[in-house]
C-alpha cells in the first residue's frame, strides 16, 4: 500500500522534473520567454512539489500502518508516529535548518500562498533606496536542487520499508 503512495510521490516530482526542463530550455533560448509563461512553469512546479511533499507524510504514515491517516502536515506526521521515529526525527531537522530542501518547500508553499505585496509607486519623494524582492529562491536550479533531495529521502525511505 506504501510503494502506491511512493508511486504517487515519484509521479509528481518526475512531472515537476519535465517543468523544470522546459523551464531550463526557455531560459538558454536565444529571446527572451514570455513572462507569464515562465512564471505558470514556476508555479506548476512548485505546486507539484508541495503536492509530493504532502504524498510523501502519507506515504511514511502508510509505512507504520496507519491505514487511513493521511497528514497535511509535518505536526500531524508527529502526532501519529513515535517521538523518536526516524522519519519525524530527520524531518524535523530539516525543518530547523534553513537552508534544506524541506525548509525550502515551506517559505514557497508560504509565498505562493499569499497575494503579491502591494508596490509602493515611484516618485521623487521616495526614490531613495530600492530594494531587491524578497522571498524564497525560485530559480530553475535551485527549484531543482529541492526537487532531487525530495526525490532521494523519498527513495530512501521506502528502499528502507521495502526491505521489510
Amino acid at each position: 500500500m506504501a510503494s502506491q503512495w511512493y508511486s504517487l510521490v515519484s509521479q509528481k516530482l518526475y512531472l515537476a522534473k519535465a517543468l523544470l526542463e522546459q523551464r531550463a530550455s526557455m531560459d538558454s533560448a536565444t529571446e527572451a520567454p514570455p513572462p507569464l509563461l515562465n512564471e505558470a512553469l514556476t508555479q506548476g512546479c512548485v505546486e507539484l512539489l508541495l503536492r509530493a511533499r504532502q504524498a510523501l507524510l502519507v506515504m511514511i504514515a502508510r509505512h507504520h500502518q496507519h491505514k487511513q491517516a493521511s497528514p497535511a502536515t509535518l505536526s500531524e506526521l508527529r502526532a501519529l508516529l513515535p517521538e523518536d521515529a526516524y522519519e519525524v526525527t530527520t524531518l524535523d531537522a530539516l525543518a530547523t535548518d534553513g537552508q534544506s530542501w524541506w525548509s525550502h518547500l515551506a517559505q514557497l508553499e508560504r509565498a505562493q500562498s499569499q497575494p503579491p505585496a502591494t508596490r509602493k509607486s515611484v516618485s521623487a519623494d521616495n526614490i531613495i533606496a530600492i530594494s531587491a524582492e524578497t522571498g524564497p529562491d525560485r530559480s530553475t536550479s535551485t527549484l531543482a536542487a529541492t526537487r532531487n533531495a525530495l526525490s532521494a529521502f523519498a527513495r530512501e525511505l521506502e528502499e528502507q520499508n521495502s526491505e521489510w
